[in-house]
């Protein structure tokens, strides 16, 4: 097929229907251009710095004060640079801590014998109100009952169920 207006072959073809009227347009690459149908050729690296500005725009990354890691280099390596990164980075780490915690962002495993603070029971006493819940609702009740009597062990607001009525005997 060739261009409606030169001998050229045509590269664009458009059929309009308008009003129930079919019209078919054939242009060449340079009368494709001078209608606006296909912008001129150009290379590639002229087309990737046209695009790159748009896609920086927006806020800066943020900087770590302490170490000066960026988002960036965090990504790239995985590690924090010093203990500032997760409050700069906060945003960003606390939902891969909670996923590699299975949903915990707080310690919940062994602590070390010579830690002289006690344990938060609080901390324990919702682990222990969560896996009791767990094990109902698995129908486990024997695991159950070793949990509501833990809770009993500890005493106070803990002998309560997730949803603050009183464990039954």
């Amino acid at each position: 097929m060739n261009c409606d207006h030169c001998d050229k072959p045509a590269v664009v073809h458009e059929v309009v229907i308008k009003n129930g009227a079919k019209t078919e347009v054939h242009l060449c690459q340079a009368h494709a251009a001078m209608a606006g149908y296909v912008p001129e050729p150009q290379p590639l690296n002229v087309l990737l710095t046209n695009i790159a500005p748009a896609a920086r725009k927006g806020p800066p990354a943020p900087t770590c004060p302490g170490c000066t890691m960026t988002l960036a280099q965090f990504r790239q390596h995985g590690q924090v640079g010093c203990e500032q990164c997760y409050e700069v980075f906060g945003a960003v780490l606390e939902p891969l801590i909670e996923r590699a915690h299975a949903g915990r962002t707080h310690h919940a495993g062994r602590l070390p014998r010579r830690r002289a603070a006690p344990i938060d029971l609080r901390e324990l006493r919702m682990r222990l109100v969560r896996e009791l819940d767990e094990a109902v609702a698995a129908e486990q009740y024997e695991r159950a009952a070793r949990l509501r009597d833990r809770l009993h062990g500890l005493g106070g607001e803990g002998a309560t169920a997730g949803n603050g009525e009183p464990l039954k005997e």
